[in-house]
């Protein structure tokens, strides 16, 4: 089974798993024909992170594809031209750091993958090749950003055909992006790193004045480091560890766990004022400790550490909302992102998160290797005394994070979503509704939704925004208790793409789950 935010998506995985390939095999195609028919929220520009659960072994292990930042990449550079903050938008945040994706792509089918490489990717280029018709939701996107694009002459050209942004229904080329995962099929690692795609993205940065060099390129690896876990009744829940956000789903269960959640009314005032409490405890500790672990120290068992939550809960109030100015923190929800999970036969598992950071990335495309460059390296800090401060070589602060959860030492659920911020949030209220009160995968992705943060600079920290689907007693209980509510529409797709597989441990079936606040979908045969 396979299940991703585009159905085409998850049927270019689910062709490779009919094929004899893996679940790595089958994660790599998906994501790859996502960096092509997604191109607002993912490509070969991004970066990846990866859970992998290898049946045979019964082991999960986690694969790092975090680009790294160029070895000119100084916080005196901005300085010096009177930024107090990396942009968030063009050549600057576009280049101050590699594309990690394809590492990893490479890496983990070194180990895994039963398929060649180039099969892999043949649904992704033929759909770059030949077109693929423009959803809704990327029309949408493609106007929404048109101002941002038309300021990148090769954006413009793939995006803004004759000047403007192509209506849904209409088919949309990339021929560029073909050539390049062409060469990626039959080159591998070397060719996206070593050979001409990273000649063509040097020569672009340097044209117009950005940081990486072809040496950067070659510097670039992915890396096989171990996941983070806590217990939560009864169910080992693993995470990508810093220099993701993973570590704050965790932090925000280990806070809950002596609640009695499943006696509060699902959906009630009561269910959503202490998770979101929690995250509020989490995401300070987040934006105070995690950076990258070769670069600053983490306290990570300390910060899982049960006496830490113990200590860290005195400081929830059951009746008021928990006051942004108490525990400070810094941020903002945009980011898009797509999240892949692909399960095979045997039983082994990819779970993939994937992004260019925020829609379109950098929006910007660099010269004609049709890839759109990522701005994750905007999530950097220029404060020299924060542990994600930018330096040379260093990953940024990443939201990005997938999940695996084990019952009785068996795989039970393979999940995760997009949304920025947003992510640990999202998988807390699906991961709560399904073992607290008894949901399927399906249930749980589509109850509706809320996001504590911002969206945008000027709005609340602590503004609560939420689907209109919650019953109007809970709302008006949530903003007596002092929480500022967003009140969205019934759906909303910023509230995030979640999608899972649920493996029953008895049969073995799987059960998938997809978001209808995407144009995703779970197949499986």
């Amino acid at each position: 089974m396979v299940a991703c935010p585009h159905a085409l998506a998850s049927e270019a995985g689910v062709e490779i798993l009919k094929a004899g390939g893996s679940a790595v095999d089958a994660a790599i195609a998906a994501s790859a024909a996502l960096s092509v028919i997604y191109p607002h929220m993912t490509g070969l520009g991004g970066d990846a992170f990866w859970l992998i659960y290898d049946a045979k072994q019964k082991r999960v292990r986690h694969l790092d594809g975090a680009g790294c930042a160029a070895a000119s990449a100084r916080i005196e550079t901005f300085r010096a031209r009177g930024m107090e903050e990396i942009p968030f938008r063009g050549i600057l945040p576009a280049t101050l750091t590699v594309p990690g994706a394809v590492a990893s792509w490479c890496t983990a089918h070194a180990e895994y993958g039963r398929l060649p490489l180039a099969r892999d990717l043949a649904a992704a280029a033929s759909y770059a090749r030949e077109g693929f018709p423009v959803t809704e939701r990327l029309a949408g996107w493609i106007a929404a950003t048109a101002p941002e694009l038309a300021q990148n002459r090769e954006a413009a050209s793939i995006f803004l055909k004759d000047g403007r942004p192509p209506r849904a229904g209409e088919s949309l080329v990339n021929e560029n992006l073909a050539r390049s995962i062409d060469a990626v099929g039959a080159g591998g690692h070397a060719a996206f790193y070593e050979g001409g795609i990273a000649q063509e993205l040097a020569r672009h940065a340097q044209a117009n004045g950005g940081f990486f060099t072809a040496a950067d390129f070659a510097a670039q690896r992915a890396q096989w480091r171990e996941p983070i876990f806590t217990d939560y009744r009864g169910v080992r829940l693993y995470q990508t560890p810093p220099p993701t956000q993973g570590i704050a789903l965790l932090q925000m269960l280990n806070l809950l766990e002596p609640y009695e959640l499943a006696a509060m009314e699902y959906l009630g005032a009561d269910h959503v004022h202490f998770l979101v409490q929690a995250k509020q405890l989490a995401y300070h500790d987040r934006d105070r400790w995690i950076a990258d672990p070769a670069f600053a120290s983490v306290p990570v068992e300390r910060l899982l550490s049960r006496a830490y939550a113990d200590e860290r809960r005195k400081l929830i109030d059951p009746a008021r909302a928990l006051p942004w100015d108490k525990v400070p923190s810094y941020g903002s929800l945009a980011g898009d992102t797509v999240y892949i999970c692909a399960v095979d036969a045997e039983g082994n598992a990819a779970s993939l998160i994937h992004s260019l950071y925020g829609v379109f990335g950098s929006c910007v495309v660099a010269g004609a290797s049709g890839i759109v460059l990522q701005n994750r390296g905007a999530y950097f800090s220029l404060d020299p005394a924060h542990p994600n401060r930018l330096e040379p070589g260093k990953r940024p602060l990443h939201t990005l994070i997938a999940s695996l959860a084990f019952r009785d030492d068996k795989l039970w659920q393979v999940f995760g979503c997009m949304g920025a911020d947003g992510q640990p949030q999202i998988q807390l209220q699906a991961y709560v509704a399904m073992i607290d009160y008894g949901l399927n995968v399906q249930q749980a992705i589509e109850s509706p939704r809320w996001l504590s943060g911002r969206f945008a600079l000027g709005e609340p920290r602590d503004l609560l925004n939420i689907e209109g689907r919650y019953p109007q007693s809970t709302l008006k209980e949530l903003e007596r208790r002092g929480h500022v509510l967003n009140r969205w529409g019934a759906w909303n797709e910023l509230a995030g793409h979640a999608h899972g597989i649920s493996i029953d441990p008895d049969t073995g079936t799987r059960s998938g789950g997809s978001d209808p606040r995407s144009d995703g979908a779970a197949i499986g045969y």
